[in-house]
């Protein structure tokens, strides 16, 4: 079924997104009606410029924020979005779990003009152990009132486990997983689901869903509950399960109407990152895939920011079409304003860096557009067409002048000393 003929995507959309990109705009419609492309757009969402994600696309970047402990504020949040948008993040995710979930999403919706996108479960779960005294309380009605109510504020896409189900948790039991649940939404959902001896409530009304998802034109962003959340479970057969039924639920989607992405695991060895885009890819039909991470080893505590940029450039270069950062904070702590930033600029080499070995032609002309400034010693140009030019001038007007190499005779800098004090200025590029 034709996404443009439920119109459910405008032609304004496809072009404000074949414009951003520097592609045809038949390139994007052609991409959405396969499913390869998506363009995350509620009606709902004010201000909102158009973005699309997908096969032959750049790598996007998405960043994590919202209430998440007692001393969090939506003034707070605020900066950390500002922080975010001002690195360069393509998307947002509000993930708040406590206080004032509704003012929270709402102000952020209010204030980004990416896309914003949302776990719905956690504000179940918030709003379930606030009223009952206990998540195991919520009823799936709650569930899917949350999610209608967040769809109505504006929420560009969702991130739902529909796919966990009492067979994939039975076959994690079977596989003796070093770390068994690691997953916030995905643990609350099979607690529930053991506590009440019942399906999980996601996949048994995924109907209703695909059509709260239609009626606001949100894309849905299907999470594995069971990805693995150390690298010596990486690619066991619970994981392989459920994206096995995320594929079928890809399918049910499309059929629907409604755009769909996948989103992968977390933590993997170099060496499954090409097996796991590639299950990816063939399982889920060519579903944009939306990695957080991934971290290719677990003792980067502290540095998993940089843990996760390797992670994404290699998962980029595979085919994987979505990073989720990674912060420093990842682990042991919730992340500052200083982190929100460290976390999007890592994340947005390693979409560069994926960019450029698939041969993106703007990936290209960015980085050769660097080596012709580079060369010329053009120390303004750089510096604008760096990741982060704030940094880069950062850089450059706190470095040691006494330090850098020049030539006697023209007094600019020469890439080696040895050139400055033996080669006279008209043998060399300077």
């Amino acid at each position: 079924m034709s996404f443009f003929e439920n119109e459910k995507i405008t032609t304004g959309q496809t072009e404000a997104a074949a414009a951003a990109e520097g592609v045809d705009v038949a390139v994007i419609r052609q991409g959405i009606n396969d499913g390869t492309i998506v363009i995350p757009c509620n009606p709902s969402h004010k201000g909102l410029k158009p973005m699309a994600i997908g096969k032959g696309l750049r790598t996007k970047v998405s960043a994590s924020i919202g209430l998440d402990s007692k001393d969090s504020t939506v003034a707070g949040e605020l900066e950390k979005l500002q922080t975010a948008l001002a690195a360069g993040t393509d998307a947002i995710m509000d993930l708040s779990i406590t206080g004032d979930m509704d003012g929270a999403r709402r102000a952020i919706l209010s204030a980004s003009p990416v896309p914003v996108g949302t776990l719905p479960l956690y504000q179940t779960v918030a709003e379930a152990s606030q009223k009952y005294g206990s998540a195991l309380k919520m009823t799936p009605e709650q569930m899917l009132e949350v999610i209608e109510r967040q769809a109505s504020d504006g929420v560009d896409f969702m991130a739902l486990h529909c796919a966990t189900t009492f067979e994939t948790i039975e076959r994690a039991k079977n596989e003796g997983r070093i770390d068994p649940l690691v997953s916030y939404g995905g643990s609350h959902i099979i607690g529930w689901m053991v506590h009440h001896k019942k399906e999980n409530p996601l996949y048994e009304n995924y109907d209703r869903i695909l059509e709260i998802a239609k009626k606001y034109s949100v894309t849905l962003s299907l999470a594995d509950g069971m990805r693995p959340g150390c690298l010596a479970d990486s690619l066991d057969g619970a994981q392989v399960q459920e994206l096995i039924l995320l594929g079928e639920l890809v399918d049910r989607a499309r059929k629907a109407g409604v755009q769909i992405m996948i989103k992968g695991p977390g933590h993997m060895p170099l060496n499954h990152i090409k097996d796991t885009i590639t299950l990816q890819k063939s399982l889920c039909k060519g579903a944009p895939y939306f990695v957080f991470g991934p971290l290719l080893t677990d003792l980067a505590v502290g540095y998993d920011h940089i843990n996760a940029a390797i992670g994404g450039a290699i998962s980029s270069w595979y085919g994987a079409e979505f990073l989720c950062y990674v912060t420093p904070a990842e682990h042991i702590g919730n992340p500052d304003v200083s982190q929100v930033r460290q976390g999007v600029i890592a994340a947005r080499i390693a979409a560069q860096a994926g960019d450029l070995a698939k041969g993106l032609p703007a990936a290209v002309r960015w980085d050769l557009d660097m080596s012709n400034a580079r060369r010329d010693l053009n120390w303004t140009e750089q510096i604008r067409l760096a990741l982060d030019p704030e940094h880069a001038e950062y850089i450059r007007k706190t470095r040691n002048e006494g330090e850098i190499p020049t030539c006697a005779m023209c007094g600019k800098f020469c890439a080696m000393k040895i050139i400055a004090e033996h080669l006279n200025c008209e043998k060399h590029s300077c």
